[in-house]
């Protein structure tokens, strides 16, 4: 949160985060244990770090995405969007946050997974959610007509950075929204997926992350980019 209030008002475009879900459960007990318990199987071949900010309860969960919503909302131009994932467990609480936060609320964009994991008896749980919002009236960054679901399937884990990675050419597809040359904030950088598809598509990237471990991937990832020094 100290890094978003540093950040001078009105000064970027756009918003494309993954916060911590506090998810990955049916009952509390569940979605209090740590991240590498929640998101992924015991025999997974490739284990990845915890990050903080998973294990909150619900109340708790609605007020920290507020505030820093509302930060995120602070330091944004007028007419820009903020785009957000979450899943089907929160969808109700990210949909309140975000509108307390100051954001004007517009629509749900659907990311179908059809590599995900199935469930015996029950539905495939295949969609994430991206909410999307904007600060006012948004500005069209495009003349096009975009799509409200995109099929991607999930990162395998051998090629995995992070725990809770989305596809690259996800984020891709959801930046067209925003105009080329704008500047976009991520407040949980994780190993910077987003910053890369930013750097592919021509846009600038402000990042926060809190875990050093994910901080050091996300620089070794951005220095493998051409042409990109830290």
């Amino acid at each position: 949160m100290a890094h978003l209030k540093a950040l001078d008002e009105c000064s970027i475009d756009a918003v494309l985060t993954d916060p911590p879900y506090s998810s990955g459960g049916l009952t509390i007990g569940q979605r209090q244990q740590a991240p590498s318990k929640k998101y992924q199987s015991s025999d997974a071949q490739k284990k990845f770090a915890d990050f903080p900010g998973d294990n909150r309860d619900q109340r708790s969960f609605i007020t920290w995405a507020t505030l820093w919503l509302a930060e995120a909302y602070r330091v944004t131009k007028p007419g820009g969007v903020c785009m957000m994932f979450t899943d089907w467990r929160q969808l109700p609480a990210m949909t309140d946050a975000l509108q307390a936060g100051g954001w004007l609320w517009r629509n749900i964009v659907v990311w179908d997974k059809p590599t995900a994991r199935p469930s015996r008896g029950e539905f495939k749980r295949q969609c994430e959610f991206v909410l999307i919002g904007s600060k006012g009236k948004l500005t069209p960054a495009t003349d096009r007509c975009l799509p409200g679901v995109y099929r991607r399937s999930i990162v395998a884990s051998s090629k995995r950075l992070h725990l809770t990675e989305k596809p690259v050419p996800l984020l891709h597809d959801l930046l067209q929204i925003t105009p080329e040359g704008c500047t976009v904030l991520d407040p949980f950088a994780g190993s910077a997926t987003t910053a890369q598809a930013c750097l592919e598509t021509g846009r600038r990237f402000i990042g926060i992350e809190l875990s050093q471990t994910y901080f050091e991937t996300a620089c070794t990832r951005l220095k493998t980019l051409a042409n990109w020094t830290l």
